[in-house]
């Protein structure tokens, strides 16, 4: 998976039944209120889990099955070349972004949806058939619930119309088309407030005037043209450009293709005439959500990117398919198609190679745009999973925080690196630097707090910091966890810290260590033991390989007579996901030696724990007991 795929493909939360109607009702649920597309990825994640593979072969599918519904479209249009604009869209490099990032199914699977509204739309125009017409709606609908890019696409209906006709009725043409413009609007504005107030792409970093972004639009769309006349050097992120409206020669990408526009509508005269017009409406009318107009969270990494363009790209292929296909030459008209689509098909499988795995995705970006402070960033929190190359993950964060100086998430990053290799001073400098830029950044108080409880004597400084993250953000369940932890082992604070704790679980069910960490204590303090026997239950019901909860539950089993077998049972489960694990066997030793006619039994279990470890202490001291005890 890449960078934001494991925030897309169904976490644990919404895996039922329960999370696939969050998923409708609830925005926030997932990171992107595109129900239908999470409908998909729910769906998915039923059939084949977390294995890749699935979503990479329906990516594709979805891909393969628009560039089909393209040429079906470019057919009814009797547009010359469609099969080979099919083609082109199908294995055009600037298009792999969308189909190798499983993230982008929301592309793939709106541009489906999208082609076939169009085509659906179209029969109703030549037939004026109801049924066509409520078809092509409904579709209309299911692309908006999967990326709202496509509400585009009423307005790129009545660009063919005029295309076709030269000029459009208000009854024929535009009224039947007044609901999706209404429809494609609100889902429109609805989104953008979503990426305004959940997914936070609001400050800063967002802030442009309207003729800054007026000059980001003409610059916008000369880029995307560029990269689909020549898909040369494209990358993940590209660099960010500042848009400076004291630089004069900014403002000529808006001015040339105003320009364009300009001599292609005073050319616009007969069918052919109008083409290059409609051509270029298309186009830029398709990219507008994404000119600069509307803040989308990936701005704050670059103003441009390939999955931007993945439906805008048409309008010029298709003009440049229908070039190939009117060649005077026969010959060469028949040999041109076969070898760009050919040509576009070893590049497009070269770029693919991109996507490989995270490493090689953040290498390339750094190699293609190395003032690219994300990817080194990103690069250094994989490299520094690995001890052994965890100096190179320093030199990555050094070098991100020279491209961005006020970059706290890689301060907090590097501080989280040092304490790991156990330099606790400079972690703690770190963490502080990352303060210092964001005084309300819970994280890096989160990890200062921790980087302080390994330390002699800085038990409530730790518990200061977690405090002081619980105030940025009251849900931490990490920072809930921690404080719990600290406050349970105080007698006079137990029941406040297991509230802590219980408020952690609630805040992130899905997390193996803060849903232990809160049996763990529930076991821990005395009248809380029904509850913890629930809770473990309940971690074992959703992870039941998981071998330290099935350990803890026998343990706990243990201490009441009344529940010596289920310990027994919880240890040999223990013992099948784990046949060397000395606990279990010592853990169903002591179980066994409870239950009356199980001595040469449980003298087994502690035999096996001496051959496994000859050593140990505990086996011995209890063999030592029985042959006291009895004599053998």
């Amino acid at each position: 998976m890449l960078w934001d795929d494991d925030s897309h493909v169904t976490a644990l939360p919404i895996q039922g039944f329960d999370g696939l109607l969050r998923i409708w009702i609830e925005p926030g649920a997932v990171q992107q209120y595109y129900p239908l597309l999470h409908s998909f990825f729910w769906m998915e994640h039923r059939l084949w889990g977390d294995s890749v593979l699935g979503y990479h072969v329906v990516n594709v599918l979805f891909h393969a099955g628009s560039a089909y519904l393209l040429t079906r479209i470019l057919r009814f249009l009797n547009v010359r070349g469609a099969w080979l604009a099919g083609f082109i869209f199908a294995l055009h490099p600037v298009c792999t972004e969308a189909v190798a990032w499983i993230s982008e199914q929301k592309s793939t699977l709106s541009g489906l949806f999208y082609f076939s509204s169009a085509l659906a739309y179209l029969h109703f125009d030549s037939s004026r058939r109801r049924r066509y017409y409520a078809i092509a709606l409904l579709l209309f609908i299911c692309a908006l619930m999967s990326k709202t890019v496509t509400a585009t696409l009423p307005a790129a209906l009545l660009v063919v119309f005029w295309w076709r006709r030269g000029t459009l009725q208000w009854k024929r043409d535009v009224l039947p088309l007044v609901p999706w413009i209404a429809t494609g609007a609100a889902a429109g504005l609805f989104t953008a407030w979503v990426e305004r107030v959940i997914i936070k792409a609001d400050g800063s970093e967002y802030a442009l005037t309207l003729v800054q972004r007026l000059m980001l639009a003409g610059r916008d769309i000369w880029f995307y043209a560029s990269k689909v006349v020549w898909p040369s050097k494209l990358t993940f992120i590209y660099p960010h450009w500042n848009i400076d409206p004291g630089v004069w020669w900014q403002y000529l990408f808006t001015l040339s293709f105003l320009l364009v526009v300009g001599a292609f509508a005073w050319f616009a005269r007969g069918k052919t005439g109008r083409a290059p017009l409609a051509a270029t409406l298309y186009f830029a009318g398709t990219l507008f959500p994404v000119l600069g107009f509307l803040n989308v969270y990936p701005f704050r990494y670059s103003l441009v990117a390939d999955h931007f363009q993945y439906l805008a790209c048409i309008g010029i292929i298709v003009p440049a398919a229908w070039a190939i296909a009117s060649l005077p030459v026969r010959t060469i008209n028949a040999a041109a198609g076969p070898v760009v689509v050919a040509i576009l098909g070893i590049l497009t499988w070269r770029q693919a190679h991109m996507y490989t795995n995270p490493e090689t995705l953040y290498l390339t970006t750094i190699e293609r745009n190395p003032e690219c402070w994300m990817a080194h960033n990103n690069l250094a929190i994989l490299l520094g999973k690995n001890p052994a190359r965890r100096g190179e993950a320093l030199a990555h964060l050094r070098t991100a925080i020279e491209l961005k100086p006020n970059y706290h998430e890689a301060h907090n990053n590097m501080g989280s690196i040092l304490s790991d290799m156990g330099r606790p001073q400079e972690a703690i400098d770190e963490f502080r630097n990352a303060l210092r830029l964001k005084p309300d950044y819970p994280e890096a108080h989160l990890n200062l707090g921790s980087q302080y409880y390994k330390m002699p004597d800085h038990t409530q400084d730790a518990l200061a910091e977690y405090r002081l993250a619980l105030k940025a953000k009251p849900d931490l369940a990490v920072a809930l966890t921690n404080v719990g932890a600290i406050l349970v082992n105080d007698p006079g604070h137990a029941e406040e810290g297991l509230g802590y704790l219980k408020s952690g679980a609630a805040a992130d069910p899905t997390s193996v260590p803060v849903r232990m960490n809160f049996a763990n204590a529930l076991a821990q303090v005395p009248g809380h033991a029904m509850e913890a026997q629930l809770e473990y239950a309940e971690i074992i019901r959703l992870h039941p390989r998981l071998l330290a909860a099935h350990m803890s539950l026998g343990t706990l089993f243990l201490k009441s007579p009344d529940t010596v077998n289920d310990a027994i049972e919880q240890f040999r489960v223990a013992l099948a996901l784990d046949p060397a694990s000395v606990d279990a066997h010592l853990g169903l030793a002591v179980a066994l030696f409870r239950m009356p006619g199980k001595f040469e039994e449980a003298t087994r279990e502690l035999d096996t724990v001496l051959k496994l470890q000859p050593g140990n202490a505990q086996a011995l001291q209890m063999k030592e007991v029985l042959k006291e005890k009895f004599g053998r």
